[in-house]
Order: structure tokens, then C-alpha cells, then sequence
């Protein structure tokens, strides 16, 4: 994405193709995928914080029913995830323009809630899908990283609402987008992989392999063995506050996934808490901070 008006109303050379199996799942990469898999490239941490963008609008078909994923690219060379965030909080009422979440190679910041449509694709994209903006990066290393950061968050975006994996009607490109509702003349990512001699095929293989190994197992990889225990991030520990009490209030999940209140207990603002699972419900995820005792992300100022 440029940083243009988007009305509502509108490197290595490639040395070959190879398959890869992990964990049973056949994946087609090239070799910026096949470094990402055979490194086992750890994703960051979502990070969710609640950005600027004022305009709460459902879907097409409601709120929390999105249809799928744009691809976006940033088209700006020198900005981080927390530059665009920063810049994008700042100037969207003028630029006319915010997506939900910017990934660069060391962050994943998710700054609107994807139940809600937002502006960055033209009117009829704006109302089907989630969108992510992918930052450039200068070396081989923080490509992949970045590719990591932005299939895992668009598997677990689609895992979380309930959408399969199919390259071109739940994952579009901003190209894809143009092409088919004609409301914008946007044709990233296109260019900027090209520079990386990657394409979308090859971004779709990576984002398939990541959703079907944690629809099967919950780990990136497919083996619980070698990716901390069953959880597919290096995080354990996170810190929480609530800015409108005292402490930050709890829940519990029973055996049928239904969530209640806990009642007699919180966590202390900004205190730190080791966690060992996490779950998607009801448009946010949730970390156990013991037995059956879960914390929103909400709440969550940091990970380490």
C-alpha cells in the first residue's frame, strides 16, 4: 500500500523448485520458504493494541464474519511496523487509509480488531477482509523472518474465524483486489517480492503449511516435541495492565469451550505472569496463567 487516499467508495536467484516434508505436509518452496522451514523460523508474538482508527463497521455479512485476508506491502523502504503503526495512528483521518495490523520482521502489531472492517482496499474489499500491511526489510534474513511474521498471522487469522486456506478467495494479494473489484490500482505485494525473486504462489505455500500444521497439531512445524511444549511462539511470560481498574480481571473455559468470569481473582497491574497455553475465542486470544485461569490480549502490554 502506498500512503495515498483509499476512499471507501473506491537478493537470490531462484535455484530451483523443491518439495519439503514436515510433520506430513507436503509444502512447494522455493529457497526463501525452504529457509524459513528447514530454520524453523520462529514467528513473533501478536501484539494487540488499539489504534486510532474510529469507524466501526461490520462486514458485509456482519460483524466478526470476515471472508478472508489482503496482502498488503508498505511501498516505503525505511519504515518499521512501529513507524507505519505510529504514522497511520497519526495521519489516517487524512490519508483515509488504516488497515488492521503491520508486520515487519521482528513484530507483529495488530491495532484494530478484526471483527471490523477497516480502509484499505476500496469499498468492496473493505467489507469482505481482514488486512495486513508486510514491511520492507534490506537482507535476506529479515525477508524470511517478515514471511514468517505475516503467514502466521494470516493462519491463525483464518483458523481463528473458522475460513480454509484458498489462495485467491480467502488470501488476495492487494493486486488480486484491484483486478477483480477495479475500485483501486494497487498491485502490491507483487513488486516487492518480485525484488526477492518470491511471488504469491510461493507466499501461499508458506501460509498453507503454516495453517494445515496448526489446524493438525497447534505447532508451526508439526512436531509438539521440538516446539516448546505444544506452543508455536518463544514467549512465556507476559505482562499485564488494565487502564480502567486495579487489576486485571480473569476468566475460566469448562469442558465444552463455554467461558465465565472469575470472580475472586485478578492479576496486579503491570506484573509479570508466565503462561503455557493460549486459545482463540470470540475474536481474541487468551492465555492461561494457571489451571483454568485466562487472561485476554487485551490486557497484555508485553511478551518476553
Amino acid at each position: 500500500m502506498k500512503k495515498g487516499k483509499i476512499l471507501l467508495s473506491s537478493t537470490l536467484t531462484i535455484l530451483g523448485v523443491l518439495f519439503i516434508l514436515f510433520g506430513g505436509v507436503n509444502v512447494k518452496a522455493d529457497t526463501v520458504n525452504s529457509y524459513i522451514l528447514g530454520n524453523k523460523i520462529q514467528p513473533a508474538e501478536i501484539q494487540y493494541r488499539e489504534g486510532t482508527f474510529d469507524q466501526w463497521f461490520g462486514y458485509e455479512n456482519g460483524v466478526g464474519k470476515p471472508e478472508g485476508v489482503v496482502v498488503h506491502e508498505t511501498a516505503d523502504s525505511n519504515a518499521t511496523a512501529e513507524n507505519e503503526v505510529s504514522y497511520f495512528n497519526r495521519e489516517w483521518p487524512s490519508l483515509q487509509t488504516y488497515v488492521h495490523a503491520f508486520v515487519d520482521n521482528n513484530e507483529i502489531i495488530n491495532i484494530h480488531s478484526a471483527d471490523y472492517g477497516v480502509w484499505g482496499a476500496g469499498h468492496t474489499a473493505n467489507y469482505k477482509f481482514i488486512q495486513v500491511e508486510l514491511c520492507e526489510v534490506h537482507d535476506y534474513d529479515a525477508f524470511a523472518r517478515s514471511l514468517s511474521n505475516d503467514a502466521f498471522y494470516i493462519a491463525k487469522r483464518l483458523i481463528q474465524y473458522n475460513l480454509p486456506d484458498i489462495p485467491g478467495q480467502t488470501v488476495v494479494s492487494h493486486h488480486q483486489v484491484s483486478n477483480t473489484y477495479g475500485e483501486t490500482n494497487h498491485t502490491d505485494p507483487d513488486g516487492y517480492f518480485a525484488k526477492w525473486s518470491y511471488d504469491m504462489n510461493q507466499f501461499n505455500d508458506l501460509i498453507s503449511y503454516y495453517y494445515n500444521n496448526l489446524k493438525d497439531s497447534g505447532t508451526l512445524y508439526g512436531n509438539p516435541d521440538n516446539n516448546n511444549g505444544g506452543n508455536e511462539n518463544k514467549a512465556t511470560s507476559l505482562s499485564v495492565k488494565n487502564d480502567n481498574a486495579i487489576f486485571v480481571p480473569l476468566v475460566a473455559f469448562d469442558q465444552s469451550n463455554n467461558k465465565t468470569d472469575v470472580k475472586n481473582r485478578g492479576l496486579a497491574n503491570n506484573t509479570p505472569w508466565q503462561y503455557d497455553q493460549q486459545k482463540d475465542f470470540d475474536g481474541h486470544t487468551y492465555y492461561r496463567v494457571s489451571t483454568n485461569e485466562w487472561v485476554m490480549d487485551s490486557y497484555v502490554t508485553s511478551f518476553s
